[in-house]
């Protein structure tokens, strides 16, 4: 019997990815990118399941009654599957009734509580958001809203004032307001953190581990185009995906730093913006597969990673400066735990805090710390 056409893609991606070491969404893209046969809607199609059956794997293989489950058997459960009518059943396993290992379910009980954790799972299990930031210096929210709600089912972030989601799904990258630079893709929680960071005309911010620039994209307008914004990042790739976006976005006063010229700048920034690596907790919503990667016991590599991160970036904050850690993650271990340390070990003041829990139809789990530096000037 013949497979459906959509149907036989899906199963070759389980069955190929499960073997595979890229993160889903790349994986993804090379598939695509590998047989072009597969039309806009059978690659939606394909998405949108298997998506679904990665977010509820542990449910649905929970659910098949022959042992050891295949990708067919899977898919015969998630053609009728309805995660609520198994919630209640308290015969299923808590962490299996909500589709998350065991000892990631675990961790989130005992650092919050068992209702939190189960908030937590269900929120991490529905489709993120897609949601825009207005880029200040070219467009204000409600121009940019006017133009795209004629053409778009949006609406504007209720906590960012630069924010707008899309009921739907768009391509934006070929639309006419996205080449003009009027806006970037970012979540709201990303968007409230970087309003955090509040440089102003004429200072000097060190983007420390830059990425390709997000957090300082949303907070150049605020230097009115004084001042210098440094980017420094281990990966080159990622820098050159910066420059384009800064140049899209009207940006001029910013610089790359490669870690041979960083000395130059020891003591003299009056911001450092430190988005560091972390479990990446707070953000499952678009890293469907990462829960199921994940390895706790890599939280431990994580910290040191972390706190020799901030040692490095220290050394360029002047005095009276402020250095902001970040983290997309809800774990104490990456957040207060490594708040109090610093605070500890380099006589830092907490000027503001903030954290937040993925919540559905909005922003995703994220924490921010704002510290002074309050050095000692030996005359």
């Amino acid at each position: 019997m013949k497979i459906p056409f959509r149907k036989f893609h899906l199963l070759t991606i389980l069955k190929e990815f499960s073997n595979n070491s890229l993160p889903l969404d790349i994986f993804l893209r090379n598939y695509f990118k590998n047989h072009k046969s597969i039309g806009s809607k059978d690659r939606k199609s394909i998405c949108e399941d298997l998506y679904k059956l990665v977010r509820w794997n542990g449910l649905i293989d929970f659910l098949c009654k022959k042992k050891p489950v295949t990708w067919e058997e899977r898919l015969e459960i998630l053609e009728n599957f309805d995660f609520k009518k198994h919630l209640d059943n308290e015969k299923i396993p808590d962490n299996i009734r909500v589709s998350f290992p065991k000892d990631y379910f675990e961790k989130i009980k005992k650092a919050y509580s068992l209702k939190k954790a189960i908030d937590f799972c269900l929120t991490s299990n529905e489709v993120a958001p897609t949601t825009i930031r207005a880029n200040p210096l070219k467009i204000s929210r409600d121009e940019l809203f006017d133009i795209l709600n004629k053409k778009y089912d949006i609406k504007k972030c209720k906590k960012s004032p630069y924010g707008i989601i899309f009921n739907k799904k768009i391509n934006f990258f070929v639309s006419e307001e996205f080449k003009k630079g009027f806006f970037e893709i970012q979540d709201e929680g990303s968007q409230i953190v970087a309003d955090l960071i509040d440089p102003r005309p004429k200072d000097h911010v060190l983007d420390f581990c830059s990425g390709s620039g997000g957090k300082t994209l949303a907070i150049a307008h605020k230097m009115k185009k004084t001042g210098q914004i440094y980017l420094h990042d281990i990966r080159d790739y990622i820098l050159l995906e910066a420059k384009k976006r800064f140049k899209r976005a009207g940006i001029e006063n910013f610089q790359i730093k490669t870690t041979k010229n960083l000395k130059k700048l020891n003591e003299k920034m009056d911001w450092i913006i430190l988005d560091v690596p972390c479990s990446g907790s707070g953000t499952l919503r678009r890293n469907t597969d990462l829960k199921w990667r994940f390895n706790i016991n890599d939280l431990e590599s994580l910290k040191a990673t972390q706190r020799e991160i901030f040692d490095k970036a220290f050394a360029y904050l002047k005095n009276d400066g402020k250095i902001v850690y970040i983290t997309c993650s809800i774990f104490p271990e990456e957040n207060e735990e490594q708040i109090e340390y610093f605070i500890k070990k380099y006589n830092l003041k907490v000027e503001e805090k903030f954290f937040s829990f993925p919540i559905e139809n909005s922003h995703d789990g994220f924490f921010a710390c704002v510290l002074k530096s309050k050095k000692l000037i030996i005359l």
